[in-house]
C-alpha cells in the first residue's frame, strides 16, 4: 500500500484534481517554476523580498519549495503525489537560497513567518501549508507569531504545519496554537517516525501522514525523495485542498473538524490519528 492510499487519498483524488478557486498558501522556499511536471498555469507568485522561483536549483531552500509544490500541484501521472493540480498554489518564499544543501527542515524567525502567514490570507490563500522550523524565538516574535495565527482562525484561513523533526516531546508556538493543524511523519504502517515531535498539542489537534521515502519533483527535473514532517504536511494540505474543491459552501471550522475530529474520540495522547481523507469526505457529505 502506498502513500496515497493509507490515508485514503487515492478515492478522494479519483473524485476531484481541485478547483482553481482554492488557494493553497506555500510558504516555503522558492518553487522551480520550469519543472516540465509543474502546473505553471495554477501557480501565483506573491511579490516578495526573495523571487518565487529558484535562482539556484541546488539550494536547500529551492529543492524544498520544489518538492512541496510537486506534492499538491504536480501534474497527475508525474513522480509526484500531485494532489491538486487544479488548485491555485500561491508561493511565497521565505527561505534564502544558499548553495549548501543538507537535510534539515529550513528555519526562519517567528517575526518572517508572521508576516507571511499575514501576505498569503491577505492574497486569498484558503489553506497555508508551513514547513519551516522557528528560528531565533522571542517572546516579542512568538505574539507576533500568535497574532498572525489568531488572524487566519479569525478569516477562516486553514493552517497546516510541520510537527518538527527533532525527535523531542512539546510544542512550538506554531504546534500550540488550538488552530493549527499539526502534522507528525509516520511510516507505511502508520506508526510515528523516530524523527517526528510529539506533545500533548500535537496529539489533540494534529493529524499523521506519511513521511518515509516520499518522492516528489527534484528542482533540476529528476524526481526526488525526502522524509519528515515537511513531506507528511503536505498530505494533510492536499486534502483539505480537495474537500474545499468538492464543498465549496463549508467553512473552515466544517472541513477541520471533518478531518480531526469525526468519528474520533477526545484524545489524550501526545501522537496523532493517522489522516482519513474519504472519512472525511464522507463526514461532510452528511453535513
Amino acid at each position: 500500500m502506498g502513500p496515497l492510499e493509507i490515508v485514503k487519498l487515492d478515492r478522494l483524488m479519483q473524485r476531484s484534481s481541485g478547483r482553481s478557486q482554492v488557494v493553497i498558501g506555500l510558504i516555503d522556499g522558492p518553487v522551480a517554476m520550469d519543472h516540465p511536471d509543474l502546473s505553471v498555469a495554477h501557480i501565483r507568485e506573491f511579490p516578495g523580498q526573495h523571487g518565487a522561483s529558484c535562482s539556484l536549483a541546488s539550494s536547500v531552500a529551492c529543492l524544498h519549495g520544489t518538492f512541496v509544490a510537486g506534492m499538491l500541484c504536480a501534474r497527475r501521472g508525474s513522480s509526484a503525489p500531485a494532489i491538486c493540480p487544479d488548485c491555485t498554489l500561491l508561493v511565497r518564499p521565505i527561505f534564502t537560497e544558499t548553495p549548501t544543501a543538507d537535510a534539515q527542515m529550513p528555519s526562519a524567525t517567528p517575526e518572517e513567518l508572521a508576516t507571511a502567514i499575514t501576505d498569503v490570507i491577505g492574497a486569498g490563500a484558503n489553506v497555508i501549508n508551513l514547513s519551516a522550523a522557528l528560528a531565533q524565538p522571542s517572546s516579542r516574535g512568538e505574539r507576533q507569531l500568535e497574532q498572525a495565527l489568531d488572524y487566519a482562525a479569525q478569516r477562516g484561513v486553514l493552517v497546516v504545519a510541520a510537527a518538527g523533526n527533532q525527535g523531542t516531546v512539546g510544542s512550538s508556538a506554531i504546534t500550540r496554537h488550538p488552530w493549527v493543524i499539526p502534522v507528525v511523519a509516520c511510516d507505511l504502517q502508520g506508526r510515528p517516525t523516530a524523527e517526528s515531535n510529539l506533545g500533548s498539542s500535537i496529539g489533540r489537534w494534529g493529524l499523521a501522514a506519511p513521511g518515509q521515502g516520499i518522492v516528489s519533483l527534484g528542482a533540476g527535473g529528476k524526481p526526488q525523495t525526502s522524509s519528515g514532517t515537511s513531506a507528511a504536511a503536505p498530505f494533510v494540505t492536499g486534502a483539505i485542498a480537495l474537500l474545499w474543491s468538492e464543498f465549496p459552501g463549508a467553512t473552515a471550522a466544517q472541513i477541520k473538524v471533518a478531518l480531526v475530529q469525526a468519528g474520533r474520540p477526545p484524545r489524550r495522547t501526545i501522537a496523532p490519528p493517522l489522516l482519513d481523507a474519504w472519512a472525511a469526505y464522507e463526514a461532510m457529505s452528511r453535513n
